[in-house]
């Protein structure tokens, strides 16, 4: 206590231990912000300068807080308009979640309409373009403008102004429309089994409705991962001793010209005085570098590398549990009677029991790709100011190189879980014998994908589009309610509860879309298992739907027939 204190004030101002001056201020999120309108007595002054000087000083750097970051002020209203239109944002979310699980459940009857009418939809608007640009560039040949008369110019807008441009952009534009139209006529047939495997995915969803509440979990063990790894992060980084140091704020003080600081001092027992400089201060440097803080850059790489490992192997697990799920409807003979019960539990206890090895060996093979990824990022950070052509160009390719292998292992690595899920083979014969599989159909796997694409692109496309816009005339007030218990609150900023309504159901359109992806790659390679395992046959009949049967010419003989053909022989 200040009573029975045995230092001098100078001393207890030049040891921080209280403040030199006090400045009123404003408590804002349990932080103290200087006030705007300050009054001083009339013989304030510091660091020498005039009283005057003093207080403008002060004022102005008050002010300055103020006037340009306004914290306080704006967190209020932001936490205002959140108080006010929560109720709102969860009902929108709440119509994001609807609108998504009604589209993936009415695509069973409406898949194959929307498919071609975004078809016919891409190739009409290729067709608008290669009007316009005719249009474009019969004006321009009349009006005689060439690229001759132009010449060579920096200003890229010049040349949207001569007859040359519009002329190659309608070659493009009508050699893509011709490739997409012969496209079309000769991939007819596998886009209608893309379409029914897109019908039948929409079908198994309907079925395993829990399916949709997967990506919940798989959330919570990404919180759980990223949680551990920020507190391990900061637990390294704040591990050894703190090390103070000696520094002064204005080294032109005289005495201070000497502070370098470069030396260390104890908070407790330094004394300006014994530095010669009156505003030498002891300040917090870094965390002692002794002990294991010698490899703490290890650590932290160690650190980074077990976290996305932990990120992939949640990922793995959430693909290898649907893809169970999935698997064990298609595989089901008479559905739905077949299927068993509870099909994402029993998958979720059977992929922990037989297959974390697996899950885990594929993870850590991507995770070794994009430790590389980062090696390159650092290190084409660190060479910026490099002027080695030869080295950009081969940072370059490198990182282009690796960013196309690891977009390959995770298109590789999700069959090959579904390959999993389906024999319950290890990771290696897995995924050998997934890509050989796409391989031998590698057509119709690039049909299925780029329709599938199309139709989830849509979706998204109108679960947040039609959502955001929604929200918008509502909290903007344009949108005209008769009652008011249910017209939009007055808020400070409408933006805000329409920026989270947005990015909330882009969430919720993720979580909800990509279990309907990972069904669709599921049935078409247990599709594409099952033509090629099985032929009608009594002993070896097709588990495919019906549709997929008449598109293939394909049926089940029953026994009886079978028997007779027998006979017959």
């Amino acid at each position: 206590s200040f009573s029975n204190r045995t230092q001098s004030v100078s001393d207890i101002a030049a040891k921080e231990l209280c403040p030199v001056f006090m400045v009123p201020s404003n408590p804002f999120f349990n932080r103290c912000f200087p006030s705007a309108n300050l009054s001083f007595p009339s013989d304030f002054t510091i660091n020498n300068m005039s009283q005057n000087q003093t207080k403008e000083e002060i004022a102005k750097a008050a002010k300055q807080i103020l006037d340009s970051f306004n914290f306080q002020n704006l967190g209020k209203k932001v936490f205002q308009d959140f108080a006010k239109s929560w109720p709102w944002i969860l009902i929108a979310l709440a119509i994001a979640m609807l609108v998504s699980l009604l589209f993936l459940i009415l695509l069973r009857f409406v898949a194959g309409i929307l498919v071609w009418l975004l078809i016919i939809g891409v190739i009409g608007i290729i067709a608008y373009g290669i009007y316009h640009c005719y249009k474009e560039y019969d004006t321009f040949n009349k009006q005689g403008a060439t690229i001759t008369n132009v010449g060579f110019t920096t200003n890229l807008s010049v040349y949207g102004n001569v007859k040359e441009t519009w002329l190659a952009a309608l070659i493009i534009l009508a050699v893509v429309e011709a490739i997409l139209l012969l496209l079309l006529l000769f991939l007819r047939k596998r886009i209608l089994i893309a379409i029914a495997l897109i019908k039948e995915a929409s079908r198994a969803i309907g079925y395993i409705m829990s399916s949709l509440l997967y990506p919940v979990i798989t959330f919570v063990l990404l919180m759980v991962c990223v949680a551990y790894w920020g507190i391990t992060a900061l637990y390294l980084a704040t591990s050894g001793a703190p090390l103070y140091v000696v520094s002064t704020l204005n080294s032109s003080t005289p005495g201070c010209s000497n502070i370098t600081g470069n030396n260390t001092c104890d908070p407790m027992t330094f004394n300006a005085s014994s530095t010669g400089c009156s505003e030498a201060r002891c300040i917090f440097y870094k965390y002692n570098a002794d002990g294991i803080q010698k490899n703490l850059f290890n650590l932290q790489i160690y650190n980074i590398f077990g976290f996305l490992w932990c990120i992939n192997f949640v990922i793995a697990l959430g693909q290898c549990v649907l893809a169970g799920a999935f698997a064990s409807y298609y595989w089901a003979f008479h559905k739905p009677k077949d299927i068993p019960y509870f099909p994402i539990s029993a998958a979720f206890i059977r992929t922990l029991r037989y297959h974390t090895g697996s899950l885990a060996f594929g993870s850590l093979i991507l995770t070794i790709v994009q430790m590389i990824r980062i090696i390159l990022e650092y290190l084409d950070h660190k060479l910026k100011g490099a002027q080695n052509p030869c080295t950009r160009f081969l940072l370059c390719c490198l990182k282009c190189c690796f960013w196309c292998l690891e977009k390959f292992i995770k298109f590789l690595n999700r069959n090959a879980y579904i390959m999993i899920a389906v024999y319950g083979k290890n990771f290696c014969v897995s995924a050998k014998n997934a890509f050989k599989l796409l391989m031998r159909n590698i057509v119709r796997v690039v049909v299925l994908d780029k329709v599938t694409d199309l139709l989830i692109f849509f979706g998204k496309l109108i679960v947040v589009g039609g959502v955001g816009v929604l929200s918008f005339f509502f909290f903007s007030g344009r949108l005209p309610i008769p009652n008011d218990s249910f017209k939009s609150p007055t808020l400070n900023y409408y933006w805000i509860p329409i920026l989270t309504v947005v990015v909330g159901s882009y969430m919720i359109a993720q979580g909800f879309f990509s279990v309907y992806n990972m069904c669709v790659d599921t049935l078409f390679l247990c599709f594409l298992e099952d033509l090629e395992r099985n032929d009608g046959s009594a002993e070896k009949p097709y588990y495919m739907p019906k549709s997929l049967m008449s598109i293939l010419n394909k049926k089940n003989r029953p026994p009886e027939a079978e028997g007779k053909k027998k006979k017959k022989k």
